[in-house]
């Protein structure tokens, strides 16, 4: 027999799909369509880590098995290309961005095809090629167009390391997600989206999808969707009203004092009645230098300023009280106002009790001042006036009904979700294809006019000021108004990483189509995407996203359904054998070439399923490699014991069943590992038996194809098992062949498990009565004693009742 080369043998199959086109899928097959995605990744300069090729494999298996069932298969891969990442990279080593794209892409994707994943190759897409990001700016004219994308003045999250403007969602901790430096704020002119439109739509369409529940919990609570009631507080001797939103209205009669953002604008506006002016611009100043992490932690010493000569009425007592302002309210979330009620909240008592404010109880027995039971969902109210002696749960629906009588407050639902901030002032990226003119404003550009191209430039370094690269190149940015002829200026901010990953999986539909994203008739077929995986780190920034932007396509006619992913789930990180997470820093990152070229592919490919619970996170183990190379070991060996016979060997034929059951079940339940352990074990029980038959290693190989595809068709070759592996049946079990004819029982004595017996299931009782008083345990644990009775229960227990 030959020797088990993987090196040759994964060459070989790879130049062999590629040559027969053996993974490209057809649009509108009369087949089933099966369409499973995972996460394009971001080819960066260091090239893929053995965390990657885990969700692919996952779903490369579930494809291969699809397929071997008789569907028309699309299983697509692409490039999320544009981005800080590479742009860093540019001006670090003064190359092109283009150029440092095109060498990783080439870098990631002969990384990928040396795993074997059935990629269909030909649908191939990068969010860099003009041909895709065409279609990219025309979904942003179209949310233009329906007013959903406008230009706004606003502080935003600033890098100034990356010198870029950040999402909320881009800033963990306070400090940016790609190079880990402190975020501060910063007022610019931005792009926004207005995501906050879709928010219900976004909550409610989440019935009926088949998303694992970490992740509908994550989507849910991002977007912070809350009932309660606007109130609105006059000012004292001003024409004003201050509008707080509030879940409990309930708790009014204990506001005691008022909290406004540092940037609320009334501090403006009412400036020659604030007495101590120059102590609020200090804290302003303060203030602006901080993050919204930092500025909403909850534990940290909380800060700030009276508005002396600025007073609030509480509408429901008509006590005067103070107003403040404070950082942990901002004017992006709610009305950057809020009523303070001390009695009942953790952070507004700890506020009152540093600046010495009143505190109020207004629910009996949650009064946080004597540290009583501090819920505040149940109980009654007290110091309440009308609602004294309700329940919470009444007194809320109680205050709004008085509360819209009166005209000082209305029933209304919030939202934490924030539109979205469309604009990067960096050169990598989707230029906007908007003008501004002074005569008409902002002039969106024809859609003949697509794709603007990024124009070439010799410096793409971020400017000091804030402003894109782009911004320097007056022949570009310098142009004619679309609608009047004016002279205009083009749009120099680009767009973020998310726009291109926001509709990918559309594009891969219909690649190569240049007359719109994609043909009615390839969405209708393919879409909603059958099953989605990705990371849990992207729930609430693409995944938001992308159904958002589909969300919007659907409402104008472009995608057939309303949701783009029918099934979402996650996985867990491949962690460093040191148990933290793979990095540069920490020098724990396993490179999978190095595991390729020393074990192979399907070692790997075994290995990344074999490791554990796919949703939890699990440390590489080098040890563990080598099993899975031992197991590839004696599945080719199982050459050296093949026998001529079409039939399934006699002694296996329930196991053999039993396998073909528990990995048709297990693979697209995410089981990989259970289902490796199966046949694991059914190669043992061939070299036990030592022989296995051609049918048996047919059944054997095909089982086995998903996970190590390369050494299952080399065998399947070798061994003249007839045509091509992967265009093979996938096998079916008879139900009846997986039920075991031999089974053990427990024998108690007086309720008491003593030992087992094996019995055939159809054993008679007194025939399992014979069995059991066969065994020399029987007599030991009767002795002398009398049995007073036998309880057999069929193919379950058997109790013997002793005196």
């Amino acid at each position: 027999m030959r020797e088990y080369k993987p090196n040759i043998i994964e060459k070989k199959w790879q130049d062999f799909w590629d040559e027969h086109e053996t993974f490209v899928c057809e649009n509108n097959s009369e087949k089933e369509k099966f369409y499973a995605l995972v996460e394009f990744p971001y080819p960066s300069g260091q090239g893929l880590h053995v965390g990657h090729p885990r969700p692919y494999t996952a779903l490369d298996i579930v494809s291969r098995m699809k397929r071997m069932q008789g569907y028309n298969v699309l299983y697509p891969m692409g490039w999320d290309a544009f981005g800080l990442p590479t742009e860093n990279f540019a001006i670090k080593n003064k190359i092109h961005p283009a150029v440092v794209t095109k060498n990783n892409v080439d870098h990631f994707k002969r990384q990928l095809k040396s795993i074997g994943f059935s990629f269909d190759w030909s649908r191939e897409i990068n969010t860099t090629d003009p041909n895709y990001y065409k279609w990219t700016q025309w979904i942003f004219l179209q949310l233009f167009n329906k007013g959903l994308a406008y230009k706004k003045e606003m502080p935003i999250n600033w890098c100034p390391s990356c010198k870029v403007g950040l999402s909320n969602e881009e800033v963990i901790g306070g400090k940016c997600e790609r190079c880990g430096h402190v975020v501060v704020r910063k007022v610019k002119s931005q792009w926004m989206l207005k995501i906050t439109e879709y928010a219900d739509r976004l909550i409610e369409d989440l019935d009926g999808l088949d998303f694992i529940d970490r992740v509908v919990a994550q989507q849910k609570n991002w977007i912070g969707r809350s009932e309660g009631a606007s109130i609105f507080f006059n000012l004292k001797d001003i024409d004003e009203k201050l509008e707080v939103f509030t879940t409990r209205p309930d708790t009014i009669f204990g506001s005691t004092y008022m909290v406004i953002a540092p940037e609320h604008p009334i501090i403006d506006k009412y400036s020659n009645k604030i007495e101590n002016l120059e102590e609020i611009k200090n804290y302003r100043e303060e203030v602006s230098k901080k993050s919204d992490f930092e500025r909403t932690q909850f534990e940290k010493n909380k800060t700030g300023v009276e508005v002396k000569g600025i007073r609030a009425i509480n509408p429901l007592t008509d006590k005067e009280i103070p107003v403040w302002i404070s950082d942990y309210v901002m004017m992006g979330y709610g009305t950057g106002a809020i009523m303070a009620v001390p009695g009942h909240d953790d952070r507004d008592y700890d506020f009152a009790k540093k600046f010495k404010l009143d505190i109020i109880p207004v629910i009996e027995g949650s009064d946080l001042s004597e540290a009583a039971n501090t819920d505040t969902s149940t109980g009654k109210m007290i110091n309440s006036g009308f609602l004294n002696g309700l329940e919470v749960k009444d007194a809320i629906g109680k205050m709004i009904d008085y509360l819209e009588e009166n005209k000082i407050g209305e029933r209304k639902v919030n939202y934490k979700l924030r539109d979205w901030v469309f604009s990067r002032q960096r050169y990598w990226g989707e230029p906007i294809p908007v003008v501004h003119c002074e005569k008409c404003g902002y002039v969106p550009l024809s859609e003949e006019d697509l794709p603007l191209l990024l124009p070439e430039v010799e410096n793409y370094e971020p400017t000091d000021s804030g402003e894109s690269p782009l911004a320097k190149m007056t022949d570009w940015v310098n142009t004619t108004c679309p609608k009047c002829g004016s002279p205009a200026k083009r749009e120099t901010d680009t767009m973020p990483q998310w726009a291109g990953s926001s509709w990918y999986f559309l594009r891969y539909t219909d690649p190569k189509n240049d007359k719109e994203l994609a043909s009615k008739e390839a969405l209708r077929y393919w879409t909603p995407v059958d099953w989605y995986n990705g990371g849990m780190e992207h729930t609430t920034l693409h995944l938001l996203y992308s159904r958002f932007w589909h969300k919007f396509l659907y409402d104008i006619g472009v995608v057939p359904t309303k949701e783009p992913y029918a099934k979402r789930t996650s996985h867990g990180m491949i962690l460093g054998s040191n148990n933290e997470k793979m990095s540069k820093s920490r020098g724990n990152v396993i490179n999978p070439d190095d595991i390729v070229n020393e074990y192979g592919a399907d070692t790997l490919r075994c290995y990344e399923m074999f490791i554990g619970d796919f949703e939890k996170p699990v440390p590489w183990s080098e040890n563990g490699v080598k099993g899975c190379r031992r197991f590839m070991e004696r599945v080719w060996n199982l050459q050296d014991i093949l026998t001529d016979g079409e039939q399934y060997s006699e002694e296996l034929v329930s196991e053999i069943h039993k396998t073909i059951k528990k990995v048709t079940s297990d693979y697209p339940n995410l089981k990989a590992n259970t289902a490796i352990a199966q046949l694991m074990s059914l190669a043992n029980e061939f070299n036990d038996l030592g022989k296995i038959t051609k049918e048996d290693l047919r059944t054997f190989l095909i089982l086995l194809n998903p996970v190590a595809p390369h050494i299952t068709e080399e065998m399947w070759e070798i061994c003249e098992l007839g045509g091509v592996l992967n265009e093979m049946a996938w096998p079916k079990f008879d139900e009846s062949k997986t039920i075991d004819n031999e089974i053990e029982i427990p024998v108690q004595f007086n309720g008491k498990v003593r030992f087992t017996i094996k019995i055939h299931r159809d054993a008679s009782e007194d025939e399992v009565l014979k069995i059991a008083e066969s065994d020399d345990l029987f007599n030991r644990n009767v002795e002398s004693k009398k049995v007073i009775k036998r309880i057999y229960i069929p193919n379950k227990i058997l109790n013997i009742v002793v005196k």
